[in-house]
C-alpha cells in the first residue's frame, strides 16, 4: 500500500480566520463593501500512487457511505478526507475466481458550522490507491503420496493332480510329484558305511591292529627262523600278535553305536531310519563285514610268512582254515560283542571298559586263584574258557590241554555274542534315546 500524495504548503491564513469551515460568517460593519466571492477550490484529480499496473479489467467499484471524520484539532492545519481506493486480492486458485474490485473513499466536505482551524484555510487532501497484489501462483497439485506394492512374483499353476486330491477333488489323495521310495536295509547300510569309513576312529583302530598283527607275526618268524629247530604246529605262533590286535578292534566295536549317542546324533539316525531294529542290524553288518575282512587279509599274510620261514610238517588244510578264516570270524564276532556292550550300556568309556575286562580279568584273576588249593578248579575253568586261550585253541597252542579245542571256541564266542545282541535289540525297542 503506497502513502497518499503530501499535500502542498498553503499560505498561513490571518489571524482574525479563526471561523471553523462550513460555519457562518460573521456579520460585516455597515456599510462596508461586501467582499468579492471566492470560487470553490477545485479538488485535484485522484491518481494512483502504487507502482503496480492495474489490471486490464476495469475494477467494479463499490462506494463507501460517507462518514462523517472526526474533528480537526485545533492548532493543526485542517485537511480535507482524500479518496482511498481499495483493491480486492485474487482468492486462491482452488476457490471459486472472483473479480477483483476498487474501493474509492471520497473526501466529505466538512459539515456546516464546524469552525476552521486558526492557521488558515482548509488544504486538499491527497488520493490514496489500495491496490491488491497479485497472489502467488499456485503451486501444482500432486497427485497423493501412493506407496509401492513390491512386486508379486507369478502364481504357480496348481498341477491338476494336486486339484483333484484337494478337499474337493476326486482323486483318493495327494500324490506328491516327486518319487517315494520305501527305505529298505541296503539304504540303511550305505548310511552305516558312510559313517564308518569316514571317522577318524576307525582308521586308527583298524590300522593299529594291522601293525601288530603283521608286526608282531614277522619279528616272531625271524626268531624262530632256526634250521636246527623244529616248530609243531607250524602256524601255532601266528596268533600271539593278533591277540594284542584285538585291544583294538574292542574300542571300534563300541565307537561304532557309543559315540552317537554321546553327541546326539543317534537321534537324527533313528528319526531318517525309524525302525530301531534295522538300524542296529546294518551296524553289525558293516562292522562284522570290515572287522572279518582286515583280520582275514592280515592273519593270512602271518600264516604265510611263518609257513615259509619255520621248520615242521606242513599244516593240515583244517589247520590253514582256522588261522586264516577262523581267526577272522572269531575277531569280528568279538567286534559284535563290544557293539552289543556299547548298545547296552551307551557309554564309550564305560562299554571299553567292560570289554577289556572281559577279556583280560579272567587269565589275571586266575593266576592268583591258583595258588589256592579250593579256588583252582575255578581258576583253571577261567582259562580255559577265557578269550586268549580260545583264540590260541584256535591254532591249536591253547595255555592248557584241556577245554575247547578246533571250532569249539568261535561257537561258544557266538553263543555268547548272540545273547548279548538280543538284550540290545530289546534295549532299543524299549528305551528312549
Amino acid at each position: 500500500m503506497t502513502s497518499p500524495q503530501q499535500p502542498q504548503p498553503q499560505p498561513q491564513p490571518e489571524p482574525h480566520d479563526t471561523a471553523a469551515p462550513g460555519a457562518a460568517a460573521p456579520m460585516p460593519p455597515a456599510g462596508a463593501p461586501e467582499p468579492p466571492a471566492q470560487p470553490p477550490a477545485e479538488q485535484p484529480e485522484p491518481r494512483p500512487l502504487a507502482a503496480h499496473p492495474q489490471p486490464e479489467q476495469p475494477p467494479a467499484q463499490a462506494p463507501v457511505p460517507p462518514q462523517a471524520g472526526p474533528a480537526p484539532q485545533e492548532g493543526g492545519p485542517a485537511r480535507e478526507a482524500g479518496t482511498m481506493m481499495l483493491q480486492a486480492q485474487q482468492p486462491p486458485a482452488a476457490a471459486p475466481g472472483k473479480e477483483a474490485g476498487t474501493m474509492m473513499l471520497q473526501a466529505q466536505a466538512a459539515p456546516q458550522g464546524a469552525p476552521l482551524p486558526p492557521q488558515g484555510a482548509p488544504k486538499d487532501a491527497g488520493t490514496m490507491t489500495l491496490q491488491a497484489q497479485q497472489p502467488p501462483a499456485a503451486p501444482p497439485q500432486q497427485p497423493p503420496y501412493q506407496p509401492q506394492q513390491a512386486a508379486q512374483p507369478p502364481q504357480q499353476q496348481i498341477p491338476a493332480a494336486w486339484q483333484a486330491a484337494g478337499p474337493g477333488g476326486g482323486a483318493p489323495g495327494y500324490v506328491s510329484p516327486i518319487p517315494v521310495r520305501r527305505t529298505n536295509l541296503g539304504h540303511a547300510l550305505a548310511s552305516e558305511w558312510t559313517k564308518i569309513r569316514s571317522v577318524r576312529s576307525t582308521l586308527w583302530t583298524l590300522g593299529v591292529m594291522i601293525v601288530l598283527n603283521v608286526g608282531i607275526g614277522l619279528m616272531i618268524a625271524l626268531l624262530l627262523s632256526d634250521p636246527y629247530r623244529t616248530a609243531d604246529p607250524l602256524l601255532g605262533s601266528a596268533w600271539l600278535g593278533l591277540l594284542l590286535g584285538t585291544l583294538c578292534v574292542i574300542p571300534l566295536g563300541v565307537l561304532v553305536i557309543s559315540s552317537e549317542y554321546g553327541t546326539g546324533m543317534i537321534r537324527t539316525t533313528f528319526t531318517a531310519c525309524p525302525s530301531r531294529g534295522r538300524v542296529l542290524t546294518a551296524k553289525a553288518i558293516v562292522l562284522f563285514g570290515l572287522t572279518f575282512v582286515i583280520t582275514t587279509l592280515s592273519t593270512t599274510l602271518v600264516a604265510v610268512v611263518h609257513a615259509g620261514m619255520l621248520n615242521g610238517p606242513a599244516p593240515t588244510g583244517d589247520q590253514w582254515l582256522r588261522a586264516t578264516i577262523g581267526s577272522g570270524l572269531y575277531v569280528a564276532v568279538l567286534s559284535l560283542l563290544a557293539l552289543g556292550a556299547g548298545a547296552l550300556l551307551r557309554h564309550s568309556a564305560g562299554a571299553i571298559s567292560a570289554m577289556l575286562g572281559l577279556v583280560l580279568l579272567p587269565m589275571l584273576l586266575a593266576v592268583f586263584m591258583m595258588t589256592s588249593e579250593s579256588l583252582r578248579p575255578v581258576a583253571k575253568a577261567m582259562i580255559e574258557y577265557s578269550i586268549p586261550n580260545s583264540l590260541g585253541a584256535l591254532y591249536d597252542q591253547p595255555f592248557l590241554g584241556s577245554g575247547p579245542s578246533g571250532w569249539q571256541p568261535l561257537l561258544i564266542l557266538v553263543g555268547v555274542t548272540a545273547v548279548v545282541l538280543g538284550g540290545a535289540y530289546a534295549a532299543l525297542e524299549k528305551r528312549d534315546v
